[in-house]
């Protein structure tokens, strides 16, 4: 569940200093300091709220987390894109049609982690990779192996790892995946019992920035 955080950052705005007068003036004086005192007070309280033992933690970075509550499935070898429906927390960061888009330039931290299911009575393999703006991105794919069904157990596997990706602003990111065997499927499942625990999204992502593009 989202929370909502209050931001005490506040930009601070270059003062309108008066222009001089032609002769001195204790009262001009004054009003000069008190301008800039405000000034650097205000600058004093930014700094603090950096600085300060409270760290950056009014600062609001883009981020973005999303989910999937539902199974997915594929057919043998074919290039499939992990299905995202859920937005769990976002700050210029945004999904649709499972396209993670951001407003603004920069480097990105994106993570994802992904319930895998076999019903085959063989080892299967599987491929995860990243799409941006609809083109592959080389060298991101990984390949995993989910075991064979146990008797009647289905296998299970939670695969996940991160990457680091440039983005410029409106780029989007997007995760496919293939498998050896449709018997491989994504799954979501419901809160269960012995013990009680709560449901599981079939996919989990969250994209978080890291740093301004370099110049």
């Amino acid at each position: 569940m989202a929370t909502t955080i209050v931001n005490r950052y506040r930009p601070v705005v270059q003062p309108r200093l008066p222009a001089a007068p032609m002769e001195y003036s204790a009262e001009f004086i004054e009003q000069y300091s008190n301008i800039l005192r405000l000034y650097f007070n205000q600058l004093d309280n930014l700094t603090g709220v950096v600085l300060g033992e409270s760290g950056g933690r009014f600062i609001r970075f883009p981020y973005g987390a999303f989910s999937s509550d539902q199974d997915q499935t594929t057919t043998a070898n074919t290039a499939t894109l992990m299905t995202l429906n859920t937005t769990d927390f976002a700050n210029e960061v945004s999904i649709s049609s499972s396209k993670i888009t951001v407003v603004n330039a920069g480097i990105y931290n994106l993570q994802f982690s992904t319930q895998f299911q076999n019903t085959d009575n063989q080892l299967q393999d599987i491929s995860i990779w990243l799409r941006q703006n609809g083109t592959d991105i080389p060298g991101s794919t990984g390949f995993v192996s989910i075991p064979a069904k146990a008797g009647a157990i289905e296998a299970h596997e939670i695969v996940g790892w991160n990457y680091y990706v440039s983005l410029n602003a409106g780029d989007y990111i997007e995760i496919y995946w293939s498998t050896t065997d449709a018997d491989v499927t994504i799954q979501a499942y419901p809160t269960s019992v012995s013990p009680v625990r709560p449901a599981t999204q079939s996919v989990v992502a969250t994209l978080s920035f890291v740093s301004a593009l370099s110049t």
